[in-house]
């Protein structure tokens, strides 16, 4: 299967090159030329399935340039017993009436970024074999909370790579930037940025197309591939888990293979639901697709509107890794719109790069609006929502997954629609106890304690296990203390290179 350019259709690579490169050299992102087709009746054999043996059925179709023991070797070395707490990896859980939890957080990082990030560095390292690259592989990334630790976790001490992560000062929450600054490995670096999660993306696409650094690298033996969902390595291992939890609700008799299913996905980059989205373009049953925002609600408008404009308030809210204006895998899913038309698509982003705002044409929208549904859900509506799904089903989520939760009722209200649904649950309630014990026990609670002291708090009132990566973790010595301006973020990237081939 080849892959092309979102904003040039004249430029094309097989899945290896795409996921070593990343981002293609012009700024576009790489999508499949065709999307594979599966029937109902081809998922029936995968019901009985594990979750492994799903994802090398799923993963072939997409990476056909990888061998099947390829394939193989990288699904059972990311989705190991002693890597993920559940043995169904993505188990689903019923939470009450027509609605279920896809739990995406028993990874290694207790965060959904675990589900792709643990399986990226397979991929790239057996992409670089395969194509014979002689160049070693500097991944940079850019991260709202989530991606960051699960880029440096799933690439620590992986040979051939360096890991370079930046993250917004203020933008992060006080567990995910422990997370960050504690992590351990020789190739790995991290650094926060004054400002938010788009300064700090727009950073690294630039960073990416700068020709002055590419030459650098090139010289001392790297190459630039990115963590992030631009990355279509980090994409298609999301699509694995939608088609699992579908078969796993008709093994468990909560659907008929066939019946249709809605999804709920808390989102900010876009990834995740677009990930769900070539789920359902490939022939899973999927109705809606119900796109759940937080108060930076530029995708809620858009698919209202049809209209993209980040020309906003930027909010720091406390579900974080939703904190973002500028949605990058929405290239994607306008491409698609767009039925392939990458001049639209070139058009588009000038603008969006111009003016901060772009409209797509009423025919794009009216496909838009047929698949999609957008809301979103203020501060106090998400803590609401926090305390009262505790109340009703015992159930502890964190703050992303009860955005889902309050958009998913809106849904229900505005629609009357009560199909089986499934909701993303995107990250542990442990990776953020100050805001989920407020939120159910009220202030008093968290008033002059630090977050790492409030895990045993929370284990307590939920019933639940704080998860082994975040065990002792307030122990850790910080090992990463750099700050940068968003100016200054190439010089980090300079710095970063010639430490690492001092170093070698």
């Amino acid at each position: 299967m080849q892959y092309q350019s979102t904003r040039s259709s004249r430029i094309r690579f097989t899945s290896m090159e795409a996921i070593k490169q990343g981002l293609s050299a012009e700024g576009g992102l790489f999508v499949p030329i065709e999307i594979p087709k599966l029937r109902t009746d081809e998922l029936e054999p995968l019901i009985n399935r594990t979750y492994q043996e799903r994802a090398e059925h799923i993963l072939s179709l997409f990476l056909t340039d990888f061998s099947g023991d390829d394939i193989r070797d990288c699904v059972y070395n990311a989705y190991r017993a002693d890597n993920f707490s559940s043995e169904e990896i993505a188990p689903v859980v019923p939470l009450g009436g027509s609605l279920y939890c896809q739990e995406l957080w028993h990874g290694p990082t207790a965060a959904f970024k675990d589900m792709a990030l643990q399986i990226l560095p397979h991929f790239m390292t057996t992409a670089i074999k395969r194509t014979g690259e002689e160049k070693q592989v500097m991944i940079l990334t850019a991260t709202s909370g989530d991606t960051g630790k699960a880029a440096l976790e799933g690439f620590k001490d992986v040979p051939g790579t360096f890991v370079l992560v930046f993250y917004p000062q203020e933008g992060v929450s006080a567990m995910q930037r422990l997370q960050m600054v504690t992590q351990e490995g020789g190739n790995v670096k991290v650094c926060a940025v004054r400002g938010n999660f788009d300064d700090a993306q727009a950073g690294v696409k630039a960073i990416f197309r700068d020709t002055e650094i590419n030459s650098e690298l090139s010289r001392m033996g790297y190459q630039f591939s990115s963590a992030n969902s631009i990355n279509w390595g980090r994409l298609v291992p999301q699509i694995v888990y939608y088609f699992s939890a579908y078969l796993d609700m008709v093994k468990k008799g909560y659907l008929t293979l066939g019946d249709s299913v809605n999804v709920v996905v808390p989102t900010g980059n876009f990834g995740n639901i677009l990930a769900a989205y070539y789920a359902k373009s490939m022939g899973l049953p999927i109705g809606k697709l119900i796109c759940a925002s937080n108060e930076n609600n530029v995708l809620t408008d858009f698919i209202k509107t049809g209209v993209y404009d980040r020309n906003r308030p930027f909010h720091t809210t406390i579900s974080p890794s939703m904190d973002i204006l500028i949605s990058s895998n929405l290239e994607r899913l306008l491409f698609e719109l767009a039925d392939g038309d990458d001049s639209q698509i070139r058009s588009l982003m000038d603008q969006l790069a111009r003016e901060g705002s772009y409209r797509v044409e009423a025919s794009a929208l009216k496909k838009l609006q047929s698949h999609f549904y957008g809301g979103y859900a203020s501060e106090d509506e998400t803590r609401a929502a926090i305390r009262q799904t505790f109340l009703d089903y015992g159930y502890t989520m964190d703050p992303h997954t009860a955005v889902g939760k309050k958009v998913y009722d809106d849904y229900v209200g505005e629609t009357g629609d009560s199909s089986k649904t499934i909701l993303v649950s995107t990250a542990s309630p442990f990776k953020f106890p100050r805001d989920v014990l407020s939120a159910i026990k009220g202030n008093e609670c968290i008033l002059g304690r630090e977050e790492a002291d409030l895990l045993c708090d929370l284990s307590e009132i939920s019933k639940m296990e704080v998860p082994f990566p975040l065990k002792g973790i307030k122990a850790r010595p910080v090992l990463h203390s750099n700050l940068c301006a968003k100016e200054d973020m190439r010089l980090e990237v300079f710095s970063a290179i010639k430490d690492k081939v001092k170093d070698i």
